[in-house]
């Protein structure tokens, strides 16, 4: 246990989390109990507050001198839980940042980072080659053009040098029907002097919000960053009669544009077996991995052609992501098939489970196990291609005991559910860390008085 003070003296000053405590206090003011015990996250951008009822006046102002204290002393965020008596005598147990665990997880129990710079596997990979894939029959440069110049008489286009260098900046040269449609526009905001209604005709013009020729970018991996506790949930999977690739991201992704919704449109390079290069896709802002087809060419969705094709097939054979719960897989034995990739283990109602039919296979990489669920969790030893695991604290409480943590781990998570304590997981947490000599997480205890509960209004 890592029980010590830190160099973070706002932070650690019981004054400075007042506000906050007095307010989950009057939340629980009706509650016959001898203590209030509340738990939650405060972070610069956001926070998480357990409040009870519906009025929630005051909230930004008490949390507002915690946040302050956070951005002064350049931490992310900090997970707290909290005992209050009835006389106001107040224990604050807080989490602290390490090197070693995941920020800006917005979970609980945030992913311990066992290997320096280590991603998720569907994060790892990179397209597959597509040799025989085309263009699309109805792609032409020309005839997009011709089409833009005369729904735009009055735009600005780029110019060649200005291509070269948006192409010199994301690595990867503009195919040409990209290269046509700013060689119409740049689509820059002073291009259109600030008129709203020009601004608003090239996007009808173009079928989306046109990113400026500064601002294209390539959608790779890099650019959808997920927490470890769902990315390791992914598994990439391109059947063979899909047209786009189910990856998280692709080299060959140029995004150029937006659909209105935070979605993001891109034109294609790195299509899936049957598509076509330079086709249209949109990757939607609400997920991490896949992209959908929007039109067989940047031509055809300017002049509002959708394609008539599905981008993406569902395959046939197992799974390669199984969950095992009372309302979906019924069984590990069920679950198991030599292309597994990852397990999740949820509520279950019935004996323990045995993880032996599971046991050698060769693709899987993930396993997260609901508490209570596994009738040995020393099994897990077996388990020897695991790169991400999370389980409770009393499995990982085996697992430590047996010397029987997998070592080619490149991520764990401890997890709580319902009320438990996430800071009563650090020091399991530092257990693990241990092992991989990782910096260890700082538990700080602070002691405070907010006096009687009758006094605060």
């Amino acid at each position: 246990m890592v029980d010590q003070p830190s160099s973070l003296p706002s932070v650690l000053d019981f004054a400075t989390w007042e506000p906050v405590l007095r307010l989950l206090r009057d939340s629980r003011a009706q509650e016959a109990v001898p203590a209030i015990r509340v738990g939650g996250r405060i972070g610069r951008q956001s926070w998480n507050l357990p409040l009870r009822g519906q009025d929630t006046r005051g909230e930004t102002e008490a949390v507002e001198r915690v946040r302050e204290a956070l951005v002064d002393a350049g931490v992310d965020d900090v997970w707290f839980t909290a005992k209050m008596s009835p006389d106001g005598k107040s224990t604050l147990r807080l989490r602290g940042a390490s090197p070693a665990v995941e920020s800006d997880s917005g979970t609980p129990h945030p992913a311990l980072l066992l290997v320096e710079g280590a991603v998720p596997e569907p994060w790892r990979r990179v397209p597959d080659p597509a040799p025989a894939a085309v263009p699309a029959p109805s792609a032409d440069p020309s005839s997009l053009e011709r089409t833009l110049r005369e729904r735009m008489p009055d735009a600005i286009g780029a110019t060649h040098a200005e291509i070269a260098a948006a192409e010199a900046r994301i690595g990867v040269a503009l195919p040409a029907e990209l290269r046509a449609l700013y060689q119409v526009t740049r689509a820059r905001w002073e291009d259109w002097e600030d008129d709203d209604e020009a601004a608003e005709r090239a996007c009808e013009a173009v079928d989306c919000e046109l990113f400026p020729l500064d601002e294209l970018y390539v959608a790779d991996a890099s650019s959808r960053p997920c927490p470890w506790e769902f990315a390791a949930m992914e598994a990439v999977v391109t059947p063979p009669d899909a047209a786009v690739q189910g990856l998280v991201g692709s080299p060959g992704w140029i995004v150029f544009g937006d659909n209105g919704g935070g979605d993001r449109l891109a034109v294609d390079l790195t299509p899936g077996p049957c598509g076509h290069i330079g086709q249209i896709i949109i990757l939607g802002h609400e997920g991490y991995i896949g992209a959908s087809l929007v039109a067989d060419s940047l031509t055809d969705l300017v002049l509002g052609r959708p394609s008539e094709r599905s981008g993406e097939s569902g395959g046939d054979g197992p799974s390669a992501v199984a969950h095992v719960n009372v309302r979906s897989v019924p069984s590990v034995e069920a679950a198991a098939h030599p292309g597994l990739e990852v397990l999740s283990i949820g509520v279950w109602d019935g004996e323990p489970l045995s993880l032996a039919p599971i046991t050698g296979l060769p693709r899987l990489r993930t396993l997260a196990a609901y508490p209570g669920t596994l009738a040995d969790p020393r099994e897990i030893a077996g388990l020897t291609t695991l790169e991400f695991l999370a389980l409770g604290p009393e499995e990982w409480r085996v697992l430590l005991d047996a010397g029987a943590v997998p070592r080619g781990l490149s991520a764990a998570v401890v997890t709580v559910h319902g009320d438990a304590d996430p800071v009563s997981t650090v020091p399991i947490a530092n257990e693990i860390l241990a092992l991989w000599d990782r910096p260890r997480i700082i538990r700080t205890v602070l002691e405070g008085d907010l006096g009687p509960a009758s006094l605060v209004r």
